[in-house]
């Protein structure tokens, strides 16, 4: 049996859905639907999801299966990690979610240091916005998460330490009529223009919320799940928004935006960046590795 079709068996009840998985997975739907039916077959053609009901629903053969492939998956990874502790030379697989700034702008130099010196470490990082990240590693799905927010999660089911701190600004296009007499403008002026903001679930909207009084009283008019969408359409419109300060100084530095000071504010609001994994998850050796490495280096 493929260890990891059964892998995927779990993980599809937790989802209880073959799209949304089949997205998550990167892989197409009818390859997570074949995955399932060969389950099937090397069970003698039984029916372990039925399929014919609107909503997803296992049949007992299916909970039946469920319940000892949990008890597999554990035995399997146990004694994988075991053994990866006498092979210095067996590949491993480092999954990430990240939200975007740790992914995409604080964790690849680390990771790309660690790669050069550490060969037989395989990277996968999948930019998610910090609600998404953290689910991605409570379900099993990814080792460690890159996070702006805890998004009211427990901090005391995690492992996390401080990878860095972003202060975040409001910018407008370089030819929006608040900057035709410099880059300082008052907080009730901001109140009269239209917002573009991130979305719900991303670590920046969830600490303007918590920190930003004001926040609320923005006329908010568009959402976006991901930061270049805001940098485009501020830049091509009289729209304003609130961003992270390593986007928004490579955007102004591009000429796409101007970054806005606000009177009496000396920043908007400040969030740590952290890097987790659960509490208590043992993991193999080359992933602790790379853990106390990133942890003693930031």
């Amino acid at each position: 049996m493929n260890i990891e079709y059964l892998r995927n068996f779990i993980k599809l009840i937790q989802y209880k859905s073959f799209s949304k998985l089949a997205k998550e997975l990167e892989i197409s739907q009818s390859t997570l639907s074949h995955q399932i039916s060969q389950i099937e077959k090397e069970f003698g053609e039984v029916t372990l999801i039925n399929r014919t009901t609107k909503k997803f629903e296992l049949t007992k053969a299916g909970s039946l299966l469920h319940k000892h492939a949990e008890q597999i998956i554990e035995l399997y990874d146990g004694c994988k990690l075991e053994i990866s502790k006498f092979q210095d030379k067996m590949i491993e697989d480092i999954i990430i979610s990240a939200s975007t700034i740790p992914g995409s702008h604080v964790l690849p130099k680390y990771i790309a240091d660690f790669r050069s010196n550490n060969q037989y470490a395989k990277f996968k990082i999948v930019i998610n916005n910090s609600k998404k990240s953290l689910e991605n590693l409570k379900n099993g799905m990814v080792n460690f998460a890159g996070i702006g927010s805890f998004m009211g999660y427990n901090k005391e089911d995690f492992d996390y330490f401080k990878i860095g701190e972003d202060e975040l600004k409001i910018i407008c296009s370089p030819s929006h009529e608040l900057v035709k007499d410099g880059n300082l403008v008052s907080l009730s002026e901001l109140k009269k223009n239209s917002f573009v903001s991130r979305e719900k679930g991303s670590g920046t909207r969830n600490i303007l919320e918590q920190q930003f009084p004001d926040y609320k009283e923005l006329k908010v008019e568009l959402e976006f799940n991901d930061n270049d969408s805001i940098i485009s359409t501020v830049s091509e419109s009289n729209y304003l928004s609130i961003m992270s300060e390593i986007m928004a100084t490579k955007a102004e530095s591009a000429g796409l935006v101007k970054i806005l000071k606000v009177k009496n504010y000396p920043f908007i609001t400040k969030r740590p960046l952290y890097f987790v994994k659960l509490k208590g998850k043992e993991l193999g050796r080359l992933k602790m590795k790379f853990w106390d490495g990133l942890k003693s280096q930031v």
